[in-house]
C-alpha cells in the first residue's frame, strides 16, 4: 500500500516512519526538521500549500494518508494568531480531506483527548460532552468537523497523552521528565491532572493495523486502558528506573496560575477494543519504554 505520512518528523510521526515503512511504501512529509525522514522516501512540504500537496498527491497517488501535521502543543498555539493556528490546523486539514477523497485514499487523522470536558470526571466515552478550553483543542476539533464534511471514508483518533523517548529532535513531557529525573534534578507533576497514558511505540502499531483493516468514519478514543496521574507516570519511571522518588515535587494542577484547568479528561476505549485492538496495562508499556531505552 502507498501511504502518504504528514509531520513525519514529529513525535508521533518519526515511530509511525519506522512502523508503516515495514510493510507499505510510504512518503513522508516533514517541515523544519528532517528527523528520521532523511532514512526514507521523504519531501520537504508546506501542508497549507494547495498546489505542492496537489502535486504530491499526483505523483505518489497515496491509497492512505496519516495526517499528523498540526501545531501540536497547546502553549505553542497560545503564542499565535487564530489565524495561523486555524491556517495549519484547519484549513490544510480540510485540503488533505479534500484530496483524499479526490484520490479515494483513507484518511487517518489524529485528534487530541483535549476536544472533552476535562472538567465533568473522566473514562469519558466518544459521545461524552466537547468541551476544548484551549486553541489548539478547538482547533484539531475544527479539523474533525472539516474531515467528516469532505472524506468519505476517514479515521479520527482522538489521542491520549502519548509516553515514551522522542527520537532524534522530539521531546514530549515523558522524556524530559525521564532526562530531569536521570540527572537527579527535581520535576514538578500533577497530582490531580488524570490521562489515559498510550505509548508511542504502541500508538504507531495500531494506526499500521488501522491501515489494514475496514475500519470506516469512525471516531475512537486512541489511548490506554486506564487513569493515570501526571505523578504516577513520574512515580512509574522513578520505580522501573530506579531514579529517587524524593526528586519528585507533587503540586496541584490547580496551583499554577494561567494553566487552562483540564484536570481530567481519561478516555473509555472500549470501542477502540471492539475491533480487535488490546492494548497494554500502564505498567507494561512503562516497562516496555523503559527496557528499550532513550532511542
Amino acid at each position: 500500500m502507498r501511504v502518504l505520512i504528514t509531520g513525519g518528523s514529529g513525535l508521533l510521526g518519526q515511530y509511525l516512519n519506522e512502523k508503516i515503512s515495514e510493510e507499505n511504501e510510504i512518503l513522508t512529509l516533514y517541515n523544519d526538521n528532517k528527523g528520521n525522514c532523511r532514512n526514507f522516501n521523504s519531501l520537504n512540504a508546506d501542508i497549507r500549500d494547495w498546489a505542492k500537496m496537489s502535486s504530491f498527491f499526483n505523483n505518489f497517488r497515496p491509497e492512505a494518508v496519516v495526517h499528523t501535521a498540526c501545531y501540536s502543543r497547546p502553549e505553542q498555539c497560545a503564542k499565535l494568531s487564530r489565524d495561523d493556528v486555524y491556517l495549519l490546523n484547519v484549513e490544510a486539514t480540510e485540503l488533505i480531506a479534500q484530496l483524499c477523497n479526490d484520490f479515494h485514499a483513507k484518511l487517518i487523522y489524529t485528534s487530541t483527548e483535549l476536544v472533552y470536558d476535562g472538567l465533568k470526571g473522566g473514562m469519558l466515552s466518544e459521545e461524552s460532552n466537547l468541551n476544548p478550553l484551549t486553541l489548539y483543542a478547538e482547533s484539531k476539533l475544527m479539523g474533525e468537523l472539516s474531515i467528516q464534511k469532505y472524506s468519505d471514508n476517514h479515521v479520527i483518533l482522538r489521542v491520549a497523552l502519548l509516553i515514551g523517548f522522542g527520537k532524534t529532535h522530539s521531546r514530549n513531557n515523558f522524556h524530559l521528565t525521564y532526562e530531569k529525573l536521570k540527572e537527579n534534578n527535581k520535576v514538578n507533576l500533577f497530582r490531580d491532572q488524570f490521562r489515559t497514558p498510550l505509548s508511542l511505540f504502541d500508538a504507531a502499531v495500531m494506526i499500521n493495523e488501522l491501515l489494514k483493516m475496514n475500519v470506516r468514519n469512525e471516531i475512537l478514543n486512541f489511548g490506554g486502558p486506564e487513569r493515570i496521574s501526571r505523578l504516577d507516570i513520574g512515580k512509574a519511571i522513578c520505580d522501573f528506573c530506579k531514579f529517587d522518588y524524593s526528586l519528585i515535587n507533587e503540586l496541584s494542577c490547580k496551583s499554577v496560575e494561567g494553566l487552562p484547568q483540564i484536570p481530567d479528561v481519561s478516555m473509555n476505549t472500549e470501542k477502540l477494543r471492539s475491533f480487535g485492538f488490546n492494548q497494554k496495562s500502564f505498567s507494561e508499556s512503562i516497562r516496555h519504554i523503559c527496557e528499550r531505552g532513550a532511542v
